[in-house]
């Protein structure tokens, strides 16, 4: 019998299975923690392998052990295995589902299946989101199953992590060094759970309690503290970058024609719109006819995206603006009159609904630099975005023949047309170039912010405080004030409500005007 249980592990670890297995069938919550109880220290004395256990446990869970008979099934769309050894059977299940699993025995699951998956797989690609799951549950993890996945090659990328996971389990450690050892670990990874850890630790003590335990507390809630007001200040500032990104996006377009050539456009927002709904319309395109490209419809949509709404700008230039260059009254009501026509429009063939974005992997998520603060990967992708469109415009209005040109007309129209320049076609590239830049903005909005037809109204407010803040004529500065009004509603809205926020900008715009009527960056020679 030795020789045969040797030889084939499996029939060495059915008698611990059945029982197990008994456990976790029988009813009622608390049998079957003792049978997930009784499975995890199954693993750590070696009677039962940790991939068998991860098995059960996902069963369990998905409603798939089916209990009953004369033994338990494991139950999937097309097969039937015995619970036991896992091996295929055509024996048929007495249901269609197993037991319901209720909130306590689900922690107790994703517990379990967390810490198998880690010694059974160690280095896999769940390897991250099994810690995620410990550090939820740490108080019910169970510390000698921890200790061996930390040990366990594979497992360095997450070895710290579960250590982390040991120090919350030594704090009710009887051994004051050892508790000492974790108040210091949880210290240096300052969050605020792990300062709730230590303050409910702190009030659990009793003045008989050592006070070399009470001085390293003290020090170490401290320590966090610290931390977790320079992280909130750190996110604060994160937060504040990418909205005046957004807000910097929204009215570059805006700057273009409104700053370099006197035109009010009231439908600069709902270029902004198109601007999505054509990032939209790449998506949908690439789920067709490449889905493998799927991944990066954003980056694809770019050209799409300036291209499109450009040819809208042209159009509204050459079929209405260009008539009213004189006239910026009748250009107001003129664009006013565009943008209701564009939101119409959009409702008419898109409906009303909010449009749904797949969201890149490349976007999914971010990185924990300390404390709570993280930098998510789609808004620091709006912040490279803008940074890469403000250089380019920069660059075009700079450097290039074309900006030469659109800065001669922005001088002196009169003047320009006299030494050669053709105006009309600069004041139609211009405002062409004005309104793609407001079409990159609908793509880099896209990720983060709800896309409808009504979106443009949004930003057309925001959009005129920055460029006026600024001054008139100058991407530096709408560049700056977009900044600054980002910064200040990022730190009002909190402490006031979005709506008491944008009052209270515009009354320091209002101010500042009185004071600086020229904006923060004034265009000298300007007539």
């Amino acid at each position: 019998m030795l020789i045969v249980a040797s030889a084939n592990p499996v029939l060495a670890q059915a008698p611990v299975q059945k029982r197990v297995l008994g456990e976790l069938c029988a009813k009622g919550v608390s049998n079957q923690v003792k049978g997930i109880t009784n499975l995890l220290a199954s693993v750590d004395a070696g009677q039962v392998d940790p991939s068998w256990g991860v098995e059960i446990f996902q069963a369990l869970g998905d409603r798939a052990l089916i209990c009953g008979g004369d033994t338990p099934l494991i139950v999937s769309e097309d097969t039937v295995r015995l619970a036991t050894t896992l091996e295929p059977t055509k024996r048929s299940p007495e249901k269609k589902q197993g037991a319901f699993v209720n909130l306590r025995l689900r922690s107790q699951l994703d517990m379990g299946v967390a810490i198998l998956r880690l010694l059974s797989e160690p280095g896999g690609p769940t390897s991250a989101a099994d810690l995620e799951q410990l550090r939820k549950r740490a108080e019910i993890a169970p510390v000698a199953l921890i200790e061996r996945a930390v040990a366990m090659p594979g497992n360095e990328a997450v070895a710290e992590g579960l250590r982390d996971i040991l120090a919350v389990a030594a704090l009710e450690d009887p051994d004051p060094a050892q508790r000492i050892s974790a108040i210091k670990r949880l210290a240096e990874a300052p969050s605020a759970r792990n300062l709730t850890l230590l303050l409910n630790l702190r009030d659990g003590l009793s003045d008989a309690e050592d006070g070399a335990i009470k001085g390293e507390l003290s020090s170490g809630i401290n320590k966090i503290r610290f931390w977790l007001e320079v992280g909130e200040v750190s996110a604060t500032i994160y937060s504040g970058l990418s909205y005046a990104s957004i807000l910097f996006m929204a009215a570059l377009g805006l700057a273009v024609i409104f700053g370099l050539m006197g035109v009010i456009n009231l439908a600069q927002g709902e270029l902004i719109m198109i601007g999505a709904y054509v990032t939209f319309l790449v998506q949908e395109a690439l789920k067709v006819v490449a889905p493998g490209l799927l991944e990066y419809y954003l980056l694809l949509a770019i050209p799409f995206a300036f291209v499109v709404t450009a040819g809208v700008g042209v159009t509204m230039e050459v079929t209405v603006i260009r008539h009213l260059y004189r006239r910026p009254l009748m250009t107001l009501l003129a664009t006013w009159a565009i943008s209701l026509f564009l939101i119409n429009a959009t409702r008419v063939v898109f409906g009303t609904q909010n449009l749904e974005f797949v969201v890149p992997g490349f976007l999914s998520g971010g990185v924990h630099l300390f404390a709570d603060f993280i930098v998510t990967w789609n808004r620091l992708f709006a912040i490279c975005f803008a940074l890469v469109v403000l250089g380019g415009a920069l660059f075009v209005l700079r450097y290039t023949k074309l900006g030469m040109f659109i800065r001669a007309v922005t001088e002196n129209r009169d003047m320009a047309g006299c030494v050669g320049v053709s105006v009309r076609r600069v004041d139609m590239v211009a405002f062409g170039i004005g309104s793609g830049l407001a079409g990159l903005a609908g793509l880099a909005l896209s990720p983060i912010y709800t896309v409808n037809p009504g979106m443009g109204a949004s930003f057309i407010v925001d959009a005129f405080m920055i460029v006026v803040l600024g001054g008139v004529g100058s991407l530096i500065g709408t560049a700056a004030a977009a900044l600054g009004i980002g910064m200040i509603n990022v730190i009002i809205e909190p402490l006031y409500g979005a709506v008491a926020a944008k009052v209270i900008v515009l009354l320091m715009i209002i101010v500042f005007i009185q004071f600086r009527p020229e904006g923060l960056i004034a265009i000298k020679g300007r007539r």
